[in-house]
């Protein structure tokens, strides 16, 4: 099997550098759509599906190996083998984060920028920490999700996009979650929202881009302080809106703080 297969790995645009798009739950790389065109402008863009997700190859799910996030990292860490020129520039959005972040783990020094979209190490309120869910309501999300996959996309799209005048965004959502596998979805819940990554991205020193929505129903704005806080090479951007998807429901704002924090770092464009 090629990665190209597994990944359903596309390439576009051109530049002296590389930047990989990766999605995150529930989702695949249709989720960068409208962010794409910009970037693919300046830049040699790598976008993927997670191995479970969108249009990758199932077959390749092992759930031994994506059993936590550091399986994911290994092969992101596989694709930039194969397919980054030039310096690598990470644009990871919630999960996804987390799996940039072990990756450069896996191989330091690799990545020479990192974008966070609605990223969090931890989703569990831990002493001084607010993660946003006590872990009791992460119990009882979890088990929303396993009793009725498809009811709890339902009810929880539109809360998650946090558009409501703009519905279509909600159905995109709800329309991607639907096309995921209900048994990888239930596993990579638990993979996700059980882990705790905190140790992983403290004293990270890789230029880092923190973008969230000021109201994210899944990362509250302390999630963003506190990764601003542990990674010391990193900056913290809020877009003023409800919704953990900025990337389509603010794609404007989205581009122009990745486009100001890129312009902060040597690159050629090319």
């Amino acid at each position: 099997m090629t990665l190209q297969k597994r990944n359903n790995v596309n390439i576009s645009g051109s530049g002296s550098a590389t930047l990989i798009l990766s999605h995150g739950f529930g989702c695949d790389q249709t989720m960068w759509k409208l962010l794409l065109p910009h970037l693919a402008s300046r830049f040699r863009v790598i976008s993927y599906d997670l191995v479970g997700a969108g249009q990758s190859d199932l077959a390749a799910y092992e759930p031994e190996k994506y059993s936590s996030l550091w399986g994911y990292a290994s092969d992101l860490n596989e694709l930039i083998d194969a397919y980054a020129e030039g310096p690598v520039i990470l644009v990871c959005h919630s999960a996804s984060a987390m799996i940039g972040t072990l990756a450069q783990r896996q191989q330091p020094g690799r990545v020479a920028a990192m974008v966070m979209i609605g990223g969090s190490p931890s989703y569990i309120d831990s002493g001084d920490y607010a993660g946003g869910f006590l872990a009791e309501e992460v119990d009882a999300l979890l088990e929303a999700i396993d009793d009725n996959y498809q009811g709890w996309s339902t009810t929880m799209a539109p809360v998650l996009m946090g558009e409501p005048g703009e519905p279509a965004l909600g159905e995109e959502l709800l329309s991607s979650f639907k096309r995921t596998d209900g048994q990888i979805a239930r596993h990579f819940a638990r993979v996700i929202f059980l882990a705790d990554h905190r140790a992983d991205v403290v004293g990270l020193d890789t230029p880092t881009l923190i973008l969230q929505c000021t109201r994210d129903p899944v990362v509250p704005v302390a999630v963003g302080k506190y990764l601003n806080r542990v990674l010391p090479n990193s900056q913290l951007s809020l877009i003023e809106g409800m919704g953990h998807y900025p990337q389509l429901s603010a794609p404007s704002a989205c581009t122009a703080a990745i486009d100001g924090f890129l312009a902060q770092l040597d690159f050629d464009h090319g």
